[in-house]
């Protein structure tokens, strides 16, 4: 099973571009949305060479608009345009582009860190927990993150129903695989279900 990062191509690293990507599908996926759709959007946004904070903030409204929309990402491509060029020019100022600065500013505390990630625009508490879970795979220091939805579906299908639980089930670089499938288990039933018993 593919988590959301990969389905949006993205190689993660804990490095700048690549979480910069990271947050981008994370605004994405903050709006309700198909997960397909954001992810589509995210390559749409990509192809476009919007890869940086510096290239999305000097990126037209009407390009992101345009990338959005070559991605079906309607309803929403209006008002998440201008969050993505507002969010770029916060991760400009405040972080100097880099958002492991991020992480720093939050001492290591993840309840930190996703309060710090809500102040960018279009990110909710929905939208911080998809940061965290996927970048888990190369922040070690999250691990195991594992979303409010996540005990229940895990106690549904007769797993651990607890962080440290499922933390034994799958290797550590597997975690961030783990709680993906568990959030697709609760939104698409058996089929979800079937790919979490696979990645346990």
């Amino acid at each position: 099973m593919r988590t959301d990062v990969e389905e949006a191509g993205i190689t993660l690293r804990d490095e700048p571009a690549p979480l910069y990507r990271l947050l981008v599908l994370t605004v994405l996926c903050s709006v309700r949305i198909r997960a397909g759709i954001a992810t589509a959007a995210a390559r749409e946004l990509s192809a476009a060479g919007l890869r940086t904070p510096r290239a999305m903030a000097d990126s037209s409204w009407r390009a992101r608009v345009g990338a959005l929309g070559r991605a079906h990402y309607v309803r929403y491509d209006e008002s998440t345009a201008t969050a993505l060029g507002d969010g770029a020019a916060l991760v400009l100022d405040r972080y100097r582009g880099d958002l492991r600065r991020l992480r720093e500013r939050a001492s290591g505390e993840p309840e930190k860190l996703r309060g710090l990630l809500q102040e960018v625009p279009g990110i909710g508490p929905v939208g911080a927990g998809v940061f965290c879970r996927e970048a888990q795979a190369v922040r070690p220091g999250l691990r195991p993150y594992f979303d409010e939805r996540a005990p229940a579906e895990a106690a549904a299908l007769a797993l651990p129903h607890t962080p440290a639980g499922l933390a034994r089930q799958v290797p550590p670089k597997d975690l961030a695989r783990l709680a993906a499938a568990l959030v697709r288990a609760g939104l698409s039933g058996k089929e979800g279900a079937a790919e979490v018993l696979r990645a346990a």
